[in-house]
C-alpha cells in the first residue's frame, strides 16, 4: 500500500477509535453551509462528521475488525463518530436530515452490531441517557418512597383514632 494510502487509513483508523459507534451518512447534494450547520449540531454531542474515501474507510474499517460496511460504500460517504451517546448524535443526525429534506443515515454500526437505517431511528427515539438515569433514579427511589408511606400509615391511623375518640368525647 502506498504511503499516502497508509497515512489516510491511518487518519480514519484514528476517527473510528474515538467512540464505539460510527454512522455513514450519504452527503450528497447537501451544500457547504449545511454541512457546518451539522458539524455544529454534532459538536454539541461532542460528535464529528468527517468525508471519507470508500475503500480507505473499507480498509481501516477492517483493521478495526467492525462488521463489513461493503453494502453501504456507493457513493459520497461520510462517517459521525465521537461523544458519548449515540442515541443523541443519531437524534441530531436524523433532525438534520429530515429538516434538509436531504438522504440521511446509510448505516451505523454500534459495538459490533450493524444498525439499518430504521435501527438508527428506532435509535434517536430513545430517550437521551439523562432522562434514563432519570427514570433509574425514581425506580430505585419508588421502593424506599413506598415503605415510607406503609411505615407512615400506622400512626397515622392511631392517631386519627385517637383524635375520632377526643372529638367523640368533646361531643358527650
Amino acid at each position: 500500500m502506498r504511503t499516502e494510502k497508509k497515512y489516510l487509513v491511518e487518519e480514519v483508523g484514528s476517527h473510528l477509535d474515538k467512540s464505539d459507534y460510527v454512522f455513514l451518512t450519504n452527503f450528497e447534494k447537501i451544500t457547504v453551509e449545511e454541512t457546518e450547520e451539522l458539524r455544529s449540531s454534532l459538536v454539541e454531542q461532542g460528535a464529528e462528521f468527517h468525508v471519507v474515501k470508500n475503500s480507505i474507510l473499507d480498509v481501516a474499517a477492517k483493521e478495526r475488525e467492525l462488521p463489513s460496511l461493503a453494502d453501504w460504500l456507493a457513493g459520497p460517504t461520510a462517517i459521525v463518530v465521537g461523544g458519548n451517546d449515540p442515541s443523541a448524535v443519531a437524534k441530531a443526525l436524523q433532525a438534520f436530515f429530515k429538516a434538509k429534506s436531504k438522504n440521511g443515515v446509510k448505516v451505523g454500526v454500534l459495538g459490533d452490531k450493524t444498525l439499518t437505517e430504521d435501527d438508527v431511528k428506532i435509535l434517536a427515539d430513545l430517550p437521551s441517557i439523562e432522562v434514563l438515569k432519570a427514570q433509574l433514579l425514581g425506580l430505585f427511589n419508588k421502593p424506599a418512597t413506598n415503605l415510607v408511606s406503609v411505615l407512615n400509615a400506622v400512626p397515622t391511623s392511631v392517631v386519627n383514632v385517637l383524635q375520632a375518640r377526643a372529638d367523640q368525647e368533646e361531643e358527650n
